[in-house]
Order: C-alpha cells, then sequence, then structure tokens
C-alpha cells in the first residue's frame, strides 16, 4: 500500500512514491513556488532567548 501526503503549497493528495519524481509536491508548479519561499526568505526558524547586546570585547572561551 503506497503512503499518501499532502502537497505542502496546494494540499492536494500526493503518492509518496519512486514514479512521482515532485513527491512531496504534486507538480513542477508547487515544487517551484516552494522553492521561490525559500529564495525570499518566507521560512524562518524563530530565535529564542537570544541575548539582549553581544559585547564585542568579551573574549570567547
Amino acid at each position: 500500500m503506497a503512503t499518501v501526503v499532502d502537497c505542502p503549497t496546494c494540499g492536494a493528495k500526493v503518492e509518496w512514491a519512486e514514479k512521482n519524481k515532485f513527491r512531496p509536491f504534486c507538480s513542477e508548479r508547487c515544487k517551484q513556488i516552494d522553492l521561490g519561499a525559500w529564495a525570499e526568505e518566507k521560512y524562518t526558524i524563530p530565535a529564542v532567548n537570544l541575548p539582549q547586546e553581544i559585547e564585542d570585547d568579551k573574549p570567547l572561551q
């Protein structure tokens, strides 16, 4: 039984199989839309507990 996943771009059902060369995307178009989002830096990982100030004079340990 083949695994079915949702296309990350449009949500269409996609069979996760070797014959699907665009997996996990449903098409070349959805793949390119996702690549464009990466290139425009639309995907970010939020930083947690950043230091208030960075001291340039402090030696690295």
